[in-house]
């Protein structure tokens, strides 16, 4: 066996992984409407064997940047406290943190953003001291 198929080899064994399977190929080759093996053979292409080792680990953290990029957006927060600066950035954040650790812990994202709603509306009647 030359080299590149040892390197071929070792990179499906990451790749073919359930965890890998099931959080990151087969969704996304059903979203990029390709086969399992298309999308296999573009993360050999794009990425090396460090980058194919840390890659799982890496989804798992962006999923909560995601989410929490998701509450900045929705709760407009880049407007109320970036823009007309009514909230400070650090009630802001603790805001969106406190949120993404509640889906996380299992509530539905609906229902989180309802309720940060409602906490947003809070900090700001604080501040205009209502």
């Amino acid at each position: 066996m030359d080299d590149d198929a040892k390197l071929r080899l070792m990179q499906k064994r990451i790749i073919k992984s359930y965890a890998w399977q099931r959080d990151i190929i087969v969704p996304l080759s059903e979203e990029f409407n390709c086969t399992v093996d298309e999308l296999e053979d573009l993360f050999f292409s794009l990425l090396d064997m460090d980058s194919l080792e840390a890659m799982h680990g890496t989804f798992e953290s962006a999923k909560d940047i995601c989410l929490y990029q998701k509450f900045n957006a929705d709760l407009r927060l880049c407007w109320f406290s970036g823009t007309l600066e009514l909230i400070s950035p650090e009630d802001g954040k603790n805001l969106k943190m406190k949120l993404v650790e509640e889906v996380k812990s299992g509530k539905s994202y609906d229902d989180v953003l309802k309720e940060g709603k409602l906490e947003l509306f809070e900090l700001l009647k604080k501040e205009a001291k209502y």
